[in-house]
């Protein structure tokens, strides 16, 4: 990124990033976001989350005051133009979920990182699992399962013991939940243009809900999934430290 850049900052709640807010908008000023060139994200990954869902398509460069910052750099209030002139991009393309609930409702969300279908009652779910039509799994009994971007596939995705995906390998990962039948199921990688569906087998007695980045929805009949290449989040990162850098250190630590 050139130089110059007009800058306008966005801060969680927490009182870290309401301080940053505070110093950096006195230090660099504050342009309205329809004015602005690139979001400057002050928080943890939650808000750089919610930051992109909510700003498509304009650049965002987060700086750490949360708990998580995977996908945040370091916060370091000096020199912040010419950080941002130096940052390199990551373009991320996210998942579009489109679930109907047992009252016939269709519901539809974005994620950056996955989708997760998650058990809602004290019996395990039962999802029968299609890929582009065809029917590959007819039931895998389960906590839940993730379908999961290379960019989330560091997060849920790998506390379930799914595979950490390469940034530009353009795969999706399939991860079950404590599966219980096929115990030994461990996943699946797909290729990004499948459409994945999950069809929720008796949702009456064992009802499922699920979670878009966070966006839930309660009580789902079934759960289609595709990746939405029209729509790219754009990230930027301090040179050396992207996506990519991060996903391989990942796996030797």
């Amino acid at each position: 990124m050139a130089k110059g850049k007009l800058i306008h900052f966005a801060a969680s709640n927490a009182e870290s990033a309401q301080d940053a807010l505070d110093h950096l908008t006195r230090r660099y000023g504050q342009v309205p976001l329809e004015s602005a060139d690139v979001i400057v994200a002050l928080g943890g990954d939650g808000f750089m989350l919610q930051t992109l869902h909510e700003n498509a398509g304009l650049p965002v460069y987060g700086m750490n005051r949360g708990t998580i910052g995977f996908m945040m750099n370091d916060y370091e209030p000096k020199d912040l133009p010419e950080r941002l002139a130096a940052a390199e991009e990551a373009l991320i393309h996210p998942l579009a979920m489109r679930a109907e609930t047992i009252d016939g409702t269709i519901h539809e969300a974005l994620a950056i990182n996955e989708v997760s279908l998650l058990r809602a009652g004290p019996q395990a779910a039962a999802l029968q699992i299609s890929i582009n039509g065809q029917v590959r799994m007819e039931e895998l009994v389960c906590d839940g399962a993730i379908l999961a971007t290379p960019a989330g596939s560091t997060a849920y995705n790998y506390s379930a013991h799914g595979p950490i995906l390469p940034i530009g390998s353009q795969v999706l990962a399939l991860t079950g939940i404590a599966s219980f039948r096929p115990r030994r199921w461990r996943g699946a990688i797909l290729p990004n243009t499948a459409v994945v569906r999950f069809d929720v087998l008796d949702p009456d007695k064992r009802p499922v809900m699920a979670d878009a980045d966070s966006r839930s929805v309660q009580l789902v009949k079934w759960v289609e999934v595709r990746q939405q290449p029209a729509i790219a989040h754009r990230i930027l990162f301090d040179p050396g430290h992207g996506l990519e850098e991060r996903l391989m250190r990942e796996q030797f630590e």
